[in-house]
């Protein structure tokens, strides 16, 4: 079976937002690494719709420095899943994005089940119900040293029915501040 992978950007007061913060070379590098195991991305709509086109179009035109133009291209290579009932086949970027329209869960479960690495989940949308079926086998969040004060929380008071157990096994500091944490469901 297959690891559902959940990763995160999230300020010190646990919003969470992609655009907190400058990445740096370094955690660019981070980013492009943590794809080495992966060859499915699952997507909510509104994250879909940040991360793409933008990242297709600096690999294509190769506009960023030389670590995000590594991590586009790396990015936008892989397969991608978009839960939405809005989204056209025309609203998606490549050919290479399948949308499905309902019961996220039931659709990554049988994802999860067919061979192949791993499969990174960036939904904070559909988080909570990700955790309850249980599909949810570690968490890589990466901790800017900002406080923001205002956004999305990772979750929501009340959104979990019981507490998730994890347990560390990476922590990964960078000149910038920021820290990697790489937790395993316990």
């Amino acid at each position: 079976m297959r690891t559902v992978s959940f990763g995160l950007n999230i300020s010190i007061d646990g919003y969470c937002d992609h655009t907190i913060g400058n990445p740096s070379e370094e955690l660019m590098d981070y980013f492009t690494g943590t794809m080495d195991d992966v060859d499915l991305l699952f997507f909510g709509r509104v994250m879909y719709q940040l991360m793409f086109p933008y990242w297709s179009d600096v690999a294509e035109n190769q506009s960023g420095t030389a670590a995000e133009n590594r991590f586009a291209q790396r990015f936008s290579a892989i397969d991608r899943v978009v839960v939405s009932r809005s989204l056209d086949s025309g609203d998606v970027d490549h050919t290479n994005t399948q949308i499905i329209r309902s019961n996220p869960a039931a659709e990554l479960l049988k994802l999860k089940q067919q061979p192949g690495k791993k499969i990174s989940v960036d939904s904070v949308s559909m988080l909570p119900e990700l955790i309850a079926a249980g599909l949810i086998d570690e968490f890589n969040l990466v901790v800017h040293p900002v406080i923001v004060g205002k956004g999305r929380l990772l979750l929501d008071a009340g959104s979990l029915q019981e507490k998730l157990d994890l347990k560390l096994v990476n922590t990964i500091h960078f000149k910038s501040g920021c820290i990697a944490l790489h937790y395993l469901k316990q």
